[in-house]
């Protein structure tokens, strides 16, 4: 059963990638926007969300649209965070959903994960959407849809204060894909470890975060699944071995303990101002001056300098 709603889920994803022609220079990301605009139409995206992507997008441009070193490193430790975890949860919202639904479950069933949908923008009809999307990719259970099984998270007072008791209200460790500041600080103060993909490394979710991954999520989620897999093999086929208590630490654990969120911010940072840096130098040379190359290749040294600051 399991397998065959995976099915009808890659069906649905190719024939929306079929609109857009493989030749078409920015194919990638207008297919990124079909998925939210089919799932803004679905009910599961809030128009708002459409807003948000338009603003990652000209983000993502700054970091070249690659998954650069930085991002993969934090890829690395959040594999290690998950799969050394008690009780990781993945926070759904519609975006996340319309564009990577079938990862995330993977990325559930992979780490041992729970899988809650948590909206800022929240109503029963976009959770119930959410939560059927899920499931036609193979998600077996979905929690945040009990009214009756809500506890309130302290710190915030958006409708994402409301999480389920047996999810994220219990969890160690929290996935947050896309920005949310104010639920990030929240649940750093509960004591919980919070991972976040943002393709700002300025936000104030990725200066909160434990684990801040810059990317695209429909990018790093796929090199962290790879990740996950990969100490699963290491620790000797099961990543989550070896936690809690007085337990000999294994290469998951290690991993996560000795990452420098703030340095890899750091490092996300020069990715943008070394592009930036090397369009400007472009364009000074086409225009035969040297002004702004010289100062493009004191911009990245002199931004980071002073290390990245909160928005």
């Amino acid at each position: 059963m399991a397998g065959a709603a995976t099915e009808a889920g890659a069906a649905e994803h190719a024939a929306q990638d079929a609109v857009v022609p493989g030749s078409h220079p920015r194919a990638e990301s207008l297919r990124m926007r079909h998925r939210l605009v089919r799932g803004f139409e679905d009910g599961l995206v809030a128009a708002e969300g459409l807003l948000a992507h338009g603003r990652g997008e000209a983000l993502d441009y700054l970091l070249g649209e690659e998954t650069g070193g930085a991002a993969r490193q934090a890829c690395r430790a959040a594999a290690a965070a998950l799969c050394s975890s008690d009780r990781p949860v993945i926070s759904v919202n519609g975006n996340a959903a319309a564009l990577c639904a079938g990862q995330l479950v993977s990325l559930a069933e992979c780490t041992g994960s729970a899988l809650e949908v948590n909206l800022f923008y929240d109503s029963p009809g976009r959770r119930g959407a959410i939560a059927g999307r899920l499931r036609r990719h193979g998600a077996k259970r979905v929690l945040g849809l009990d009214p009756e099984r809500m506890a309130v998270l302290h710190g915030t007072d958006s409708a994402r204060r409301m999480v389920d008791r047996d999810g994220i209200f219990a969890a160690d460790t929290v996935v947050v894909p896309l920005e949310d500041g104010d639920r990030t600080a929240a649940l750093k103060r509960a004591g919980k470890t919070v991972i976040t993909f943002d393709l700002n490394p300025l936000s104030r979710t990725a200066q909160a975060a434990d684990i801040s991954i810059i990317d695209n999520i429909t990018r790093a989620i796929s090199v962290l699944l790879e990740e996950c897999r990969d100490l699963a093999g290491e620790d000797g086929g099961d990543g989550r071995s070896g936690r809690g208590g007085g337990a000999k630490p294994t290469a998951a654990a290690r991993i996560a303990r000795n990452f420098d969120n703030e340095g890899n911010l750091a490092q996300a940072v020069r990715q943008i101002t070394g592009n930036l840096g090397r369009l400007q130098g472009m364009r000074a040379a086409a225009s035969g001056g040297d002004g702004a190359a010289a100062t493009a290749a004191t911009a990245p040294a002199a931004i980071t300098a002073h290390g990245p600051r909160p928005e």
